[in-house]
């Protein structure tokens, strides 16, 4: 059983006339009258019975256009989704790591969709852990992810787009308050507030910590700045964390480091020589082009 076979089925349906659905579907009358045979002989059932020179569905055959229908219009709608996403009318599934689900790509993903050729196109959104969205994006789950640097993956291409000063936050009236720069080292003596310890920055703080010979006293982790700088002003503890706009909304004294210059990456990652529908392709275009700012 072929598709043709069904269109060619549902048309004698409708038209209840060989030769008049041959002249609509172009082909001549004997090669529709064997395809229709054909299929009745493969279904082991009779669709058609003779009226003169018109046909009429057999109960049967009633039956068997219901299927065929269904068939048929799932096929088109698969065909008009096909050409949807091979024009600039696709879909994008992005994820990110959760500090830039604040700003960056509610932003990020606006400015695209207000260019006029992109308006059309649409977005899913995920918010994971940076181990998470590199699986996520090998299972093909997403097109584009957002997340640290992680070695060992020859398949995926990493593109560094944010680049993000570390500074260290406190609460109003805190000791630290009085200095206008901390070192590293002064951390150690106060409550921290981490990032989760299984996040890119998560990672990257505490080898920071580490590589320093400092043990950090972390009370409790969370996952962004939003959350980690509601803590702060709500005197948990201090923080060290990416200076971007969420900490600046807070009632919080935000000081740098006085002795060293942590910069955080964040990366913009795909697969290697993957296949990109024309939607993912122009988005990533942009990203790169325009997109590496907060």
């Amino acid at each position: 059983m072929t598709l043709n076979q069904l269109l060619y089925f549902r048309t004698v349906a409708a038209h209840q006339h060989f030769r008049q659905a041959a002249a609509e579907l172009n082909i001549s009358q004997p090669s529709l009258s064997r395809s229709i045979a054909s299929l009745e002989e493969e279904l082991n059932i009779i669709l058609f019975e003779r009226q003169g020179r018109n046909v009429r569905l057999t109960k049967y055959g009633r039956i068997f256009l219901e299927h065929a229908e269904r068939i048929l219009q799932e096929t088109e709608t698969a065909l008009f989704r096909m050409h949807q996403l091979a024009q600039d009318e696709g879909h994008v599934d992005i994820a990110y790591v959760f500090p830039l689900a604040n700003r960056y790509i509610p932003h990020t993903v606006r400015r695209f969709l207000s260019q006029e050729r992109y308006k059309n196109i649409t977005f899913s959104f995920h918010q994971l852990h940076t181990p998470q969205l590199i699986e996520g994006l090998k299972k093909e789950l997403f097109d584009l992810v957002f997340c640290s640097y992680m070695e060992n993956e020859p398949n995926i291409k990493f593109i560094p787009i944010i680049h993000q000063n570390m500074t260290v936050i406190t609460p109003k009236g805190h000791p630290l308050c009085t200095k206008d720069a901390v070192s590293l080292s002064e951390l150690s003596a106060y409550p921290l507030i981490g990032y989760d310890k299984s996040s890119g920055l998560g990672k990257y703080t505490r080898q920071i910590f580490s590589s320093h010979g400092i043990t950090p006293n972390f009370i409790c982790e969370s996952p962004d700045e939003n959350a980690i700088s509601a803590l702060v002003e709500e005197d948990f503890g201090i923080a060290l964390v990416a200076d971007t706009e969420a900490i600046r909304k807070r009632n919080i004294r935000i000081l740098p480091l006085r002795d060293i210059h942590l910069v955080h990456t964040v990366y913009l990652a795909y697969l290697k020589d993957h296949y990109m529908i024309p939607a993912v392709r122009n988005f990533l275009q942009f990203i790169i082009k325009d997109g590496t700012h907060l």
